[in-house]
């Protein structure tokens, strides 16, 4: 599974081919959650309400860049990396 972003220990990857909804896998010291990239709402797993709020925050920064990686992971072709939280 491709990593995306990696910030403040938090680490972004996408499937290639994964099932519908468009989303993202977060993962925070061994906690995993599922994001949908259209609404930021949990589909799976939970984080800490910290690591939540900052994978939150970046993904409403970047999520046309999340949707352009969502349909390059459907091709499969080659993902784009995604700027860190800062």
């Amino acid at each position: 599974m491709p990593e995306i972003s990696r910030f403040y220990g938090i680490i972004i990857r996408m499937y290639f081919q994964d099932h519908n909804p468009p989303h993202f896998h977060a993962e925070y010291q061994g906690l995993k959650a599922e994001y949908d990239i259209k609404t930021l709402e949990v589909l799976a797993g939970n984080l800490p309400n910290r690591a939540h709020v900052l994978v939150l925050e970046w993904a409403s920064i970047h999520r046309e860049k999340l949707l352009e990686n969502w349909d390059k992971s459907q091709i499969p072709s080659q993902m784009d990396k995604i700027e860190p939280l800062k």
